[in-house]
């Protein structure tokens, strides 16, 4: 592998099938089965061809089902491509060779590496010894995240009392304890509130620029996209029909803004001038409008001049964007 460009992350028509058992219905299909099987092909992964640099950070995105997890399990070596070359740090995934282990992280919003009986300074000296970590690089390592995100008065409380977002932060401190050249974040923030979600992309960000550490994202939320990916990378039924600026795709494609309104008195019916579309009526004095990125602007001065309570504005969620993405075909 060529050093020069640093190219840490390379696939070149990247396949995973699986074969499928179907079964005929009722006890008939299962005794039929024992004798002759039909099975049907799925492609999760289908002729991907990837490249990512050392120090990007790179959004993956689409539908559930669109092959993100499968192919971040190729990475990662947890399942063997069926067909294509993969190069991920000059090793092949699937040997799993200790050597490689220790140079990723892999980090799920819905499944936890920690143990929940343990204190959180335990489990981080777990981690040490399964990573083999020196003693100075391990205390400089964990006092560097400890500080960047404030937990210090967390460390000898059991993991299982956590929040949620206290679990995320040492989720991610484990992971990234043994300086992993690629971080591979699956979901990080589902489940958070907006607080807990604003820390963890302004610690990913540092990590990133900082050390210099490659991260590869999924999420379904837009600001965790929006806010830390410059490229972009979107997956649909197996297939990568964009990979770019994220800036570009969103231009392209986030056409709408959400208006959430919540006026003194019942609003009744008032109707907008500003061409809009009213999605809902939470209730007599709340009503949500969705609105052309251009006629934001319009429509809330118009709003304003009915003295609301409380007006929100929010950008389309990414699963419309995606979804756009792929009536539309490639930008």
């Amino acid at each position: 592998m060529n050093h020069m460009s640093h190219t840490v992350v390379r696939t070149e028509g990247l396949v995973k099938k699986y074969r499928r058992y179907k079964k005929k219905e009722g006890i008939r299909g299962s005794i039929v089965s024992l004798w002759k099987r039909d099975y049907e092909e799925k492609i999760a992964v289908n002729q991907i061809d990837l490249s990512i640099e050392e120090g990007e950070f790179v959004g993956l995105i689409g539908h559930n089902g669109a092959g993100k997890t499968t192919l971040i399990k190729m990475l990662t070596g947890i399942i063997a491509p069926t067909e294509g070359t993969i190069d991920v740090l000059g090793y092949y995934p699937n040997d799993l060779k200790n050597e490689f282990k220790k140079q990723y992280a892999v980090v799920m919003g819905q499944k936890s590496q920690l143990f929940f009986e343990l204190t959180v300074n335990d489990t981080l000296r777990l981690f040490k010894e399964i990573y083999e970590i020196p003693e100075r690089e391990f205390q400089e390592n964990k006092n560097y995240f400890v500080d960047l995100f404030g937990v210090k008065d967390l460390m000898d409380v059991q993991v299982r009392t956590l929040s949620l977002g206290e679990r995320m932060k040492m989720e991610l401190i484990v992971a990234l304890l043994h300086n992993p050249r690629i971080l591979f974040l699956d979901e990080p923030t589902i489940g958070l509130d907006a607080v807990a979600s604003r820390q963890i992309r302004r610690f990913l960000k540092e990590i990133n620029e900082q050390r210099g550490t490659t991260i590869i994202l999924t999420s379904h939320y837009m600001e965790d996209i929006k806010a830390l990916c410059k490229r972009t990378v979107v997956i649909n039924h197996g297939i990568k029909i964009y990979d770019g600026a994220t800036e570009e795709l969103f231009e392209k494609y986030q056409r709408n803004k959400r208006v959430t309104v919540t006026f003194g008195n019942p609003a009744g019916d008032f109707v907008p001038k500003t061409y809009t579309a009213v999605l809902a009526e939470a209730d007599s004095h709340k009503k949500i409008y969705e609105v052309s990125k251009q006629y934001a602007k319009e429509l809330l001065s118009e709003l304003m001049e009915h003295e609301p309570e409380d007006i929100v504005v929010e950008e389309e969620e990414i699963g419309v964007v995606v979804e756009r993405i792929y009536q539309e075909g490639k930008p």
